[in-house]
């Protein structure tokens, strides 16, 4: 029996996790985002499954607006330890502490068709994974796959993490963001998701000046950065550098830094409840008129309809 499977069929339903102790619970549902929760649980002794992932493509051809993405994942193996000042240790239980708990750790990561609509709306949908993102394919289905190592990663990396606040925010958009695209990926062609087409790509140090450019682009989320003044931090050429990004991430680095920038936006305005003038300040932009306008164009709503 795949108890993992069994978990994650339970995911949305009420006390879906009843007679399980949970540790952890975090979750966001701003408007027009992408709606996660992460759920972790203390591990039963008899726990023994591996790592799975669920993909939901529900489609409804008579309400568009109801369709969705969701991807599940259900990882094991993690510690946990309440006391944040030694929750890396590797102690054995004693009269003062329990040690660390294994944990089952839950995820997932809802996507509606409104907020998908961003990816693909001036994009000739001419592979699968686009038709999955604009919701062309007629039937719903469910696809069980096993977590690759690159998965696992990224999953590791929401849970396991030492940011807060704004940066909290704006790093989990970014690895939400990989996320789909690699379970895209895994979906579409099994084969592709290890592999890269452009050659560079195959050394370890073209990946990682790849990778740091989007660490540099998140650090500069409120100071725009230019192509050119990005390739000279991360040493690569501006062709490579832009080729390179779109294979690793999937999108344009324009595109890319528009789309963090508008779900930090999103956060600014619904969870912080700052003013619209305020969010604009703090993205580097010039007016409120030009905010409000890319906010509208990237995600169909108006920066007021967030504010409550």
């Amino acid at each position: 029996m795949n108890q993992a499977l069994d978990i994650l069929k339970q995911v949305n339903k009420p006390n879906g996790f009843a007679g399980m102790a949970l540790l952890y619970n975090k979750e966001q549902n701003i408007p027009g985002s992408t709606q996660y929760t992460i759920h972790r649980l203390l591990a039963q002794s008899a726990w023994d499954a591996e790592d799975t992932g669920m993909f939901v493509y529900h489609y409804n051809a008579s309400r568009p607006d109801d369709n969705y993405l969701e991807l599940r994942f259900c990882i094991s193996g993690n510690r946990y330890c309440e006391n944040k000042l030694c929750g890396n240790c590797t102690q054995l239980p004693t009269e003062e502490c329990d040690g660390p708990l294994r944990t089952i750790d839950i995820f997932s990561f809802h996507f509606t068709s409104t907020f998908l609509h961003q990816f693909v709306h001036n994009v000739k949908l001419t592979t699968t994974k686009d038709e999955l993102l604009a919701f062309k394919l007629p039937n719903a289905f469910t696809k069980i796959f096993p977590l690759s190592l690159n998965k696992r990663k990224i999953l590791d990396a929401v849970l396991n993490h030492s940011y807060t606040g704004s940066l909290e925010n704006i790093f989990i958009n970014a690895k939400i963001h990989e996320l789909l695209l690699r379970s895209l990926e895994s979906i579409v062609d099994e084969e592709k998701e290890e592999g890269f087409t452009c050659k560079f790509l195959a050394d370890d140090r073209g990946k990682d000046s790849i990778y740091k450019a989007r660490e540099i682009l998140l650090q500069h989320i409120g100071d725009p950065i230019t192509i050119k003044e990005l390739s000279r931090k991360v040493a690569m050429n501006e062709c490579y550098l832009k080729k390179g990004f779109k294979e690793v991430f999937g999108t344009t680095i324009f595109d890319f830094y528009q789309q963090q920038r508008m779900e930090h936006a999103k956060y600014l305005l619904y969870e912080k409840s700052l003013s619209v003038t305020d969010v604009s300040a703090l993205l580097g932009y010039s007016s409120i008129s030009h905010f409000s306008a890319a906010f509208k164009k990237h995600t169909g709503l108006k920066p007021c309809e967030l504010l409550h």
